[in-house]
């Protein structure tokens, strides 16, 4: 049976943002939640479901808030909404405790950073309170996205002294050789998904002086070798392209007053067929043991633009492969 709900706002100033550009935000609240939104002045006349206008009540109030609090609102803010009211693993409770963990937010220099489904709001606290992380899944989940984003904030707050990322350059062997230029030439762009996610959170000059006086290092994983990591922040990106040995040898830099994240996807791995990548590896041996934490991100979870998620699904349909597990 359909319902009917009106909802009024006490603010003129940000109805417009509310609403989005010829209210675009209340379409894709229309077209997510199968209802229909008619807008007069401050007033919003819901007619639906009595499940569709809860959820579509529970998203407004929530963007509502986050525009009173001089938040950014929009398509994205949405889907993240919806992600938190619609978790399957959180029926039992009701959608605004749902919504509380969103509550989660990551200040960086440049922005504040809040999670956008309920798997990455588990895996920034999983960061907050572990010392080892393995974030695994798809592109587009937020893996290594949230993980500089928490390690810009403990460094910022002085809870770390470095920030170290790495990942393997070209294939787990690093053959750099052929590429033009000098070291710093050849490595730069295996690393520039890092460099883009600072430069996302801090200031280029002051993320440049940082460089230079090695408190924050972006570096190629073989440059890890024979080093003990204390007192930093330090990820590994792209680990479903390590060895073994690789993988070992990545895990024991770990020293005093660290915290590591480990991200990938182990259905990517560039290498060749009869190696085992040490991060399914890592995944099968580390298992169960105290300390370290795994949060596993599927295709659902994917925040990118919506056509990502039809991607992977597409590819994991081929392929036959209905593991979501990594």
């Amino acid at each position: 049976m359909a319902q009917k709900q009106i909802l009024s706002f006490d603010d003129n100033s940000l109805i417009p943002l509310l609403f989005g550009a010829h209210n675009a935000h209340l379409h894709h609240i229309e077209d997510k939640l199968d209802i229909t939104i008619a807008d007069r002045g401050n007033e919003l006349t819901l007619n639906g479901s009595p499940a569709g206008i809860q959820k579509a009540e529970t998203v407004l109030k929530f963007l509502w808030d986050r525009l009173k609090n001089n938040e950014h609102v929009d398509i994205a803010e949405i889907d993240a909404a919806l992600r938190f009211i619609q978790d399957k693993k959180n029926r039992s409770t009701n959608a605004k405790k749902k919504m509380k963990k969103q509550d989660i937010t990551i200040e960086t220099k440049k922005k504040s950073i809040h999670p956008r489904s309920p798997n990455q709001a588990k895996y920034l606290q999983a960061i907050m309170d572990n010392e080892m992380v393995f974030g695994l899944g798809p592109a587009g989940t937020g893996k290594t996205y949230l993980a500089v984003a928490a390690g810009v904030s403990m460094y910022l707050s002085g809870k770390v002294e470095r920030l170290i990322f790495t990942r393997p350059a070209l294939e787990a062997g690093e053959r750099l050789g052929f590429l033009p230029g000098d070291l710093k030439d050849k490595i730069d762009p295996y690393l520039r998904p890092i460099y883009d996610a600072l430069h996302d959170m801090m200031p280029w000059d002051e993320m440049m002086k940082k460089m230079d006086s090695g408190e924050i290092e972006v570096a190629p994983l073989a440059f890890m070798r024979g080093r003990t990591l204390s007192n930093a922040f330090v990820i590994l990106d792209e680990a479903q392209n390590t060895t073994s040995t690789q993988m070992k040898m990545f895990l024991t830099r770990m020293g005093e007053a660290s915290r590591m994240v480990i991200t990938g996807d182990i259905s990517q791995t560039d290498l060749p067929k009869h190696e085992k990548s040490g991060l399914r590896d890592a995944t099968e041996i580390l298992e169960g043991v105290e300390g370290i934490y795994f949060n596993r991100f599927a295709k659902e979870d994917v925040i990118r633009h919506p056509l990502v998620s039809k991607i992977v699904h597409a590819y994991d349909k081929n392929s036959g492969d209905n593991d979501t597990r990594y």
